[in-house]
């Protein structure tokens, strides 16, 4: 069965941040730090999912979705190492809720808000960590593997890398450039050893997702093409080739990755029942103009954007899928495009209504896109729209929306957008 599917994160939706004996996680802390976000915005509400999931289960429903990816709060589950009870059930009522409506749940383990309390032990630079994730992965397994079959570990672990301990710009808000690699090791070492953790529970199906992008030269020059080359290892091989081929890609431009341990690459191995993949645009990658990283983002010029300002490149989804089957061969597991979406401006008209033709556009043409990259002999077997509310968009506040659902973030109202209706209607058709 092809998994169609919408997909959201615990932290931009859930809100009730304080209750239940829920803990602080990275995300909290990060929002409530002056400067962190775009207008002081946090999650600490968000859409509110946390009270409100049988609504959102309903419109799932009438939507026509057969699958819900969503996360897990890892501090809600298992606050400071500990298991939190309430926490557990909330997460069995969304399982339950799901399944009597007949959609599959797809739950993620960690979406980026690590418990506060880890990060003071260390977080993800910390070997640790990695091993209280299989802990935790365990817990929630012991629950719900009854009911759930389908499991995925990490989202993004390259963006997490990046943008919260490269660069500063998510929690927990580290900049410490190349020096943050061991923290892709860290995520990915904490993934096999999730696996494991899950399988022994009876998790039927694991899956990783990743964040990839197809990476263009933005000249034949040689410099380019190397600069582009070292972003390929970074944002794609990094966190490819140790799951699927149990080596590290030459990573001589960065640095040496010297927190790897005899064994752990075998641990990062395991086999995988799919690979989740996350596409928003392709990368057009020069030569780097200053002293720092081996490469500089040339952008894409001459496409339509979107109100992030990101390309819309819907082949680029296909020259993704296609690229990785011809790199990776017999090793790639069956493909499920977990997040693919677009931010609009999505402004009420005078009825109320939300009439986002830009966002339908985007849907449709990366369908397609998907379609082609089967029909060149790519095993997708789900596409999951990102996402079902408009939410908190992390740094950004909640000034940029990708829902389906227009979510009123004073009354907390959903409004289904003429997208929800369009997408409605296509599953209705298939």
């Amino acid at each position: 069965m092809f998994l169609w599917g919408t997909a959201t994160a615990a932290y931009q939706i859930e809100g009730a941040a304080s209750e239940d004996g829920r803990a602080p996680s990275i995300w909290d802390t990060f929002s409530h730090e002056p400067g962190r976000t775009r207008d002081g915005h946090t999650g600490d509400v968000a859409c509110d999912h946390y009270h409100r999931w049988a609504e959102d289960v309903a419109l799932m429903a009438e939507l026509g979705v057969n699958a819900y990816r969503f996360s897990l709060s890892w501090s809600r589950v298992q606050p400071d190492g500990v298991a939190n009870p309430k926490g557990l059930d909330f997460y069995e009522r969304l399982v339950d809720g799901l399944l009597a409506a007949g959609i599959t749940p797809v739950p993620t383990l960690f979406h980026w808000d690590l418990p506060q309390a880890e990060q003071d032990r260390g977080g993800w630079l910390s070997r640790d960590t990695a091993h209280r994730f299989a802990d935790y992965a365990a817990l929630v397994a012991e629950r719900l593997a009854d009911r759930v079959a389908m499991w995925i570990t990490l989202n993004e672990p390259f963006v997490h890398m990046a943008f919260g301990h490269a660069l500063g710009m998510h929690a927990p808000g580290q900049a410490l450039m190349v020096d943050a690699l061991p923290v892709a090791h860290h995520q990915l070492l904490g993934h096999g050893l999730a696996v494991d953790a899950l399988r022994a529970a009876g998790a039927e199906q694991v899956l990783i997702t990743n964040n990839c992008t197809p990476v263009r030269p933005a000249s034949d020059s040689a410099q380019d093409v190397a600069a582009a080359e070292a972003y390929d290892i970074l944002h794609n091989r990094l966190f490819l080739e140790p799951l699927l081929l149990a080596t590290y890609p030459d990573l001589s431009a960065y640095g040496p990755m010297d927190c790897v341990r005899d064994g752990d690459l075998a641990i990062i191995a395991a086999p995988l029942d799919g690979l989740g993949v996350n596409y928003y645009n392709p990368t057009r990658i020069a030569a780097p103009t200053e002293a720092g990283l081996p490469f500089s983002d040339a952008g894409i010029t001459g496409v339509p954007t979107t109100a992030f300002g990101w390309p819309v490149v819907p082949d680029g989804l296909r020259e993704l899928l296609v690229g990785l089957r011809a790199r990776y061969g017999p090793a790639l597991p069956p493909i499920y495009i977990t997040e693919n979406g677009c931010s609009q401006p999505d402004v009420p008209g005078p009825d109320g209504t939300i009439d986002d033709q830009a966002r339908i556009a985007f849907l449709d043409e990366h369908i397609q896109a998907v379609r082609r990259a089967q029909d060149e002999g790519v095993d997708v077997r789900g596409y999951f729209v990102w996402s079902l509310l408009d939410n908190f968009e992390w740094a950004e506040g909640y000034h940029q929306r990708f829902g389906l659902v227009h979510v009123d973030f004073q009354t907390l109202r959903r409004t289904p957008k003429a997208s929800y209706t369009w997408l409605k209607g296509f599953l209705a058709a298939l």
